[in-house]
C-alpha cells in the first residue's frame, strides 16, 4: 500500500531525530512565527449625500421655452382650420385641391418637427410643431370624410385610427405634453372645428382620439389630460345620443355604458397599472362625476323616451357595475383604495334609485336595510370606522324622509295622518338606528340611544294628540291638555326610575321632558286654551312638577349623603 505524504514526512522527522541522538547535537527550535492577524478592514465611508440644487423659477425660460411653443402650436392649428374654412367660403380652389392642400400641409409641419427633434434639437418647438401638425392632420382627416363626403367612412375612419396611434406613440415616446395638450386635443375637437352634425361618423371620430388620450393617460398619468378629454368629449357624446334616443334606444343604452367604461378606465387605470397606497384625488373626482353624469343624463334620455321602469333599471344597473368592479379589483393587486371608491359609488347609486324608484315607508324601509348593511359589512372590514359615516348618512335620509313626509311635525298638533304609516316608518328608522348601534355599540351607542329615545317620545306625542280627538288641520282642546300631561307624566316617570335604579341617562331625560311640559304649557297652552283647559294644563304639569322634586329629594339627597359618608 502506498503511503501518503504526511507519513513519509514523519519517517523522515524520526530519522533525523536518530541522527542527531547519535552524533549528541539538539537541534535548535525553530521558531513558529506568529500569525499575523489580519487588520479588520475599514467601515465602508457613507456616500455624501447629494442634495440636487433647488430649481429656480426662470420666467424667461418659462416663456421663451415653453409659452411660445404652445401658443405658436395652438395658433398653427387654428390657422390650418381657418384656411380650410375660408377656402371653402371663398370658393378658391376646388374641394379635393383644398383638402389635399390641407392634408399636405399638415403632414410636412410633423415631418418637419419629427426632424428638428430626432436630428437638430429636442426643443419644445419642435414638440409644438408636431402637436400642430397632427391636430390639423386629424382635421383634415375630419372634414374629408364627415363634410364633404370626399372618402369613404370607413376609409377616414381607418386615417383616423393611423393619426390617433402616431399621436400616442409620440406622446409616450417622448413624454410630450405638448402633443397630448395640442394634438390628441385637438384631435378631441376636430369635429367641431369642422362644424359637422353629431352623427354616429363624428362620434366615432371623437372616439378614436379619445382612445389616443385614454392611452397617453394610462402611460403618462397625466391627471390634466383626463380632466380635459372628459370635459371635451361628454358634450359632443350627448349631443349624439340625445338626437338617437328617440330612435335607438337599445343602442343610446349601449353606447353610453361603453363612453362610461372608457371614463372608468381613464379614471382608474393608471392606479391599476402601477398601484398606490393611496388612491389620487384627481381619480376619485373623475370617476365620482362620470357616475353621477352617467346615473342622471342616461336616466332621463330613457325616461324621456317613455321608460319609466328601464329608467330605474339603469340606475340599478350601473350601481351593481361599480359594485362588480369593485369585487374585480378588491381581488387584484391593486390598491383597496380603489375598490373601496367603487364600493362608495356603487352604494351611493343604490341609495338615488331607490329614491327614484320607490316612496313613502318602502323608501324608508330601502334607506334603513342599507344602513344596516353598511354598518354590518363595516364592521367587518380592515378599517371598521369607514362603515359608520355612511350608515348613518342613509338612517340620517330615512329620519328625514319621515319627518317630511309620513310623520310630519304638525303631528303635535292634530295628529298623524295615517297611524298605520306614521307608526311603521318611525319604526323602520329605529331598527335602523338599533342595526347601527349593534355594530358600533362603542363609537355612537349612546348618542344614538338618545336620538332612539326621542323619536319614541315624539311617536308616542302624536299617537296620544291622534288618540285624544285632534282632527286633520284642526287641533283640539282635549289633544293640548293630553299632551302636556303626557310630557309631565313620562318626565316624573323616568325621573323616578332613574333615582331608583340610580341611571342618571334616565334623571336627564325626565328633566328634559318636563323641562318641554313647561315650556309648552306656558308657551302653547297659556295663550291658546281656554280658561278651563288652562287651569287643568297648569295643574296637572305643576302637580308632577311637586311630585318629582320630591322623589328627587327623597331619593336623591340620602344617596348624596351615603356617598359623602363613604368618603
Amino acid at each position: 500500500m502506498e503511503s501518503t505524504v504526511e507519513q513519509r514526512l514523519t519517517y523522515l522527522e524520526a530519522r533525523v531525530k536518530t541522527l542527531e541522538g547519535l552524533l549528541g547535537q539538539t537541534a535548535a527550535p525553530v521558531p513558529v512565527p506568529a500569525p499575523k492577524q489580519a487588520p479588520w478592514p475599514a467601515a465602508p465611508a457613507a456616500p455624501a449625500r447629494v442634495v440636487p440644487p433647488k430649481a429656480q423659477f426662470d420666467l424667461e425660460e418659462l416663456l421663451g421655452g415653453r409659452v411660445l411653443g404652445w401658443v405658436g402650436g395652438i395658433a398653427v392649428s387654428v390657422a390650418a382650420v381657418f384656411f380650410v374654412v375660408m377656402a371653402v367660403r371663398n370658393g378658391w380652389i376646388g374641394v379635393s385641391a383644398r383638402m389635399e392642400l390641407a392634408f399636405a400641409a399638415s403632414a410636412a409641419l410633423v415631418a418637419l418637427g419629427v426632424w428638428l427633434y430626432e436630428r437638430r434639437v429636442k426643443a419644445q418647438a419642435a414638440l409644438a410643431t408636431v402637436a400642430a401638425g397632427l391636430a390639423a392632420l386629424y382635421a383634415s382627416d375630419a372634414a374629408t370624410t364627415l363634410r364633404y363626403d370626399l372618402v369613404s367612412p370607413s376609409v377616414g375612419l381607418v386615417i383616423a385610427g393611423i393619426i390617433g396611434a402616431l399621436a400616442l406613440g409620440t406622446a409616450v415616446r417622448w413624454s410630450s405634453q405638448e402633443i397630448a395638450g395640442i394634438g390628441i386635443v385637438g384631435s378631441l375637437l376636430a369635429p367641431l372645428f369642422v362644424d359637422v352634425e353629431p352623427h354616429t361618423s363624428a362620434l366615432v371620430f371623437m372616439t378614436i382620439a379619445l382612445l389616443a388620450a385614454i392611452g397617453v393617460v394610462l402611460h403618462q398619468r397625466w391627471t390634466w389630460l383626463a380632466a380635459v378629454a372628459y370635459v371635451v368629449s361628454v358634450p359632443q357624446a350627448a349631443a349624439w345620443l340625445y338626437d338617437e334616443h328617440g330612435y335607438h334606444l337599445g343602442l343610446t343604452i349601449a353606447v353610453a355604458a361603453a363612453f362610461w367604461l372608457l371614463y372608468v378606465v381613464a379614471a382608474l387605470g393608471h392606479e391599476l397599472r402601477a398601484p398606490t397606497d393611496e388612491l389620487r384625488l384627481s381619480s376619485a373626482s373623475l370617476l365620482f362625476t362620470n357616475a353621477t353624469i352617467a346615473a342622471a343624463g342616461v336616466w332621463w334620455l330613457i325616461d324621456d323616451a317613455g321608460h319609466r321602469s328601464g329608467a330605474n333599471a339603469w340606475l340599478f344597473g350601473l350601481a351593481g357595475a361599480h359594485v362588480v368592479l369593485g369585487g374585480l379589483v378588491h381581488r387584484s393587486r391593486a390598491s383597496r383604495e380603489i375598490a373601496l371608491l367603487l364600493y362608495a359609488v356603487g352604494i351611493a347609486l343604490v341609495g338615488i334609485a331607490f329614491a327614484v324608484a320607490l316612496d313613502g315607508p318602502a323608501l324608508v324601509g330601502a334607506w334603513s336595510a342599507e344602513a344596516v348593511a353598511l354598518a354590518w359589512a363595516g364592521r367587518r372590514s380592515a378599517k371598521p370606522g369607514r362603515g359608520l359615516a355612511p350608515a348613518l348618512v342613509f338612517a340620517g335620509l330615512a329620519l328625514v324622509h319621515v319627518l317630511v313626509f309620513e310623520a310630519r311635525p304638525t303631528a303635535l298638533a292634530w295628529g298623524f295622518g295615517s297611524i298605520p304609516t306614521s307608526v311603521g316608518a318611525i319604526g323602520l328608522v329605529l331598527l335602523a338606528l338599533a342595526g347601527i348601534v349593534v355594530s358600533y355599540r362603542e363609537e355612537v351607542g349612546d348618542k344614538l340611544a338618545w336620538v332612539s329615545a326621542a323619536l319614541a317620545v315624539y311617536l308616542a306625542s302624536g299617537l296620544v294628540v291622534d288618540l285624544a280627538g285632534a282632527q286633520l288641520h284642526h287641533s283640539t282642546q282635549t289633544s293640548q291638555l293630553a299632551l302636556s300631561g303626557f310630557w309631565g307624566a313620562l318626565g316624573f316617570a323616568a325621573i323616578v326610575a332613574g333615582l331608583l335604579r340610580r341611571t342618571r341617562a334616565l334623571r336627564l331625560g325626565g328633566l328634559g321632558v318636563l323641562t318641554l311640559a313647561v315650556g309648552k304649557v306656558f308657551l302653547v297652552d297659556l295663550p291658546n286654551l281656554e280658561s278651563i283647559w288652562r287651569v287643568a294644563s297648569f295643574l296637572a304639569v305643576g302637580l308632577l312638577l311637586l311630585a318629582g322634586a320630591f322623589a328627587y329629594q327623597r331619593v336623591r339627597v340620602p344617596s348624596l349623603h351615603e356617598r359623602h359618608e363613604a368618603g
